[in-house]
């Protein structure tokens, strides 16, 4: 990132690039993509990064901070300390939070200021970024459609220039989604390589594994990369940038593509033909890069539709509310959290093996490869509104039909990455997704890079 190299000359001082940036949300307020933004706090860690940054020119040493001045926001889901938490929620105060998050705190070490929050679903559930505290959130190639979710608002901050780059969190999708929909590189790590991400274990309490990663949202694979090596295990600092760095050098992998979705048994998965001719231009890309490009056939379990569900809202049943409260839910939220509670632990401990054994399952049929290669989002970003006017459970399949290609990577634990390829008849962002194996993070950066070239 050329910014990054601008501050560390001393070509701009990192007050300077916090008040470009503080200026830039505020004149884009349109978007939603802030909740709240921290003026304040985001200045006085610049003035103090500044100081930092004026001791290292003057004593280089390696142990600068590799993000020292660099802004970010963090979405309203994640504490940062001293700055309001809401969730997305009208079921109470947004509370201050007193610590940061594991993932916040590691972005803060190494030197990352943050501006605010930014806007998400009612507790990250959906994939559209919209509830009853703030604006929805928009996308900023079509105000009137979504940005996806729930990292919606941190990619439209970043789409529209308002960040440099953004940390977001994935459970079914949630980085790869918005990263579509608005035209970014989306990296979802596997599970446990950001360690801040597990710092309570691999599976949740009703023995499913843990869903939810952090992962980048940026322009680039490179910027991606820069972030990713801030946020990743000590071990693994530095690699994502070396890997994207040595892009050219990489040749030769097996790439298998597959449009096959395990919501196709309980749902219609129509997509739309430039979902396909993305998929279709990504793969002749790949074979020109030299890569061994062919098609597979995976057969998923017939009944993930519902055991995933099952899964996915298991920790809604754990939201202690009083009746006031509950009436307070989106329409959405309200059904799927009774539906919650009306199983047993018994059902939801059921529910959580079988995301175990299809996560097993996926690894072996996708480990023959090096690489599977699946479409992006199934169609265009729906427009604003258009999840939430349907009865709850139309909302969710409308939902898994958008999306039908990024929760099982959730469930497998494995890394993926989004990375746009053209601009459609409208406009809109269109892009595909790349499945890698376990610890293949810088690999599928370098390819992003490799893609990012044509």
């Amino acid at each position: 990132m050329s910014l990054r190299a601008a501050l560390l000359a001393g070509e701009v001082t990192a007050v300077e690039v916090a008040a470009h940036f503080l200026e830039r949300i505020a004149a884009r307020e349109d978007l939603g993509a802030f909740v709240s933004v921290t003026n304040e706090s985001a200045l006085d860690a610049a003035r103090a990064a500044d100081a930092a940054l004026a001791t290292a020119r003057s004593a280089p040493t390696p142990a600068t901070p590799p993000l020292l001045g660099i802004p970010l926001a963090h979405k309203d889901l994640v504490d940062v300390a001293g700055a309001p938490t809401s969730s997305g929620s009208a079921t109470q105060q947004a509370r201050i939070a007193e610590d940061d998050h594991p993932v916040v705190a590691a972005l803060r070490a190494a030197g990352s200021i943050s501006l605010g929050k930014t806007q998400v679903p009612e507790f990250g559930l959906s994939c559209y970024s919209e509830n009853l505290i703030a604006s929805p959130a928009r996308n900023p190639f079509d105000r009137d459609r979504t940005p996806g979710g729930s990292s919606g608002g941190a990619a439209a901050a970043v789409a529209a220039g308002l960040l440099p780059f953004a940390p977001g969190s994935d459970g079914g999708g949630s980085v790869r989604i918005p990263a579509l929909a608005c035209g970014l590189v989306g990296l979802k790590p596997g599970l446990g390589a950001v360690p801040g991400d597990v710092t309570r274990g691999y599976e949740d309490s009703f023995g499913s594994p843990i869903l939810t990663v952090s992962g980048p949202l940026a322009r680039s694979a490179a910027d991606a990369a820069m972030l990713m090596d801030a946020m990743a295990t000590p071990n693994m600092r530095g690699a994502h940038r070396e890997a994207v760095h040595r892009a050219a050098d990489l040749t030769g992998l097996t790439v298998a593509t597959s449009t096959a979705s395990p919501f196709e048994a309980a749902l219609d998965v129509p997509l739309s033909d430039d979902a396909l001719r993305a998929f279709t231009v990504a793969a002749e890309r790949l074979a020109l890069l030299g890569h061994h490009v062919d098609a597979a056939e995976f057969n998923y379990d017939p009944e993930y539709f519902e055991f995933f569900s099952t899964g996915w809202t298991a920790s809604l049943s754990l939201l202690d509310f009083d009746e006031a409260q509950a009436e307070r839910l989106m329409p959405l939220t309200r059904e799927m959290r009774e539906r919650a509670l009306g199983r047993s632990l018994t059902e939801h401990r059921a529910a959580g093996a079988r995301l175990r054994e299809f996560g097993r399952d996926v690894r072996g049929q996708w480990g023959n490869t090096d690489i599977v290669l699946t479409p992006g989002l199934a169609m265009a970003a729906p427009r604003i509104g258009e999840f939430a006017a349907l009865p709850p459970q139309q909302d969710y399949e409308l939902q898994c039909k958008w999306t039908p290609f990024t929760s099982m990577v959730n469930v497998a634990g494995l890394p993926a990455i989004t990375i746009p390829m053209f601009t459609d008849g409208d406009g809109l962002p269109v892009g595909v997704q790349l499945i890698g194996r376990a610890g293949s993070e810088p690999q599928l950066l370098a390819i992003a890079a490799q893609l990012e070239a044509f």
